[in-house]
């Protein structure tokens, strides 16, 4: 048998081991995975993350950012061409 026919499981990380690697608190980390932002696998009473997801989570959130950034950028450019919102106040 070969062994490149075999499937091998993915590296699975713990929450610590995310949140070490993220550089958050381990609630952060558990946050993220509760609510769907990190996929993650429940294992018993345990979360566990494939190395895959939290590399796509990583990349996704790099693009959302550049996104966002630039977003922001043309936001800022029109605010600077209208200028700021004023009110005028009655002076009767």
């Amino acid at each position: 048998m070969d062994n490149k026919d075999t499937l091998r499981p993915p590296t699975l990380l713990t929450v610590r081991e995310v949140a070490d690697l993220l550089r958050v608190h381990q609630r952060t980390a558990y946050r993220l995975i509760i609510d769907g932002r990190i996929k993650g696998i429940k294992i018993g009473s345990q979360w566990r993350v494939a190395e895959s997801a939290l590399m796509e989570f990583l990349n996704g959130g790099w693009r959302e950012s550049a996104e966002s950034r630039s977003s922001s950028e043309a936001k800022s450019k029109d605010a600077a061409k209208t200028g700021p919102e004023q009110l005028k106040l009655p002076l009767d």
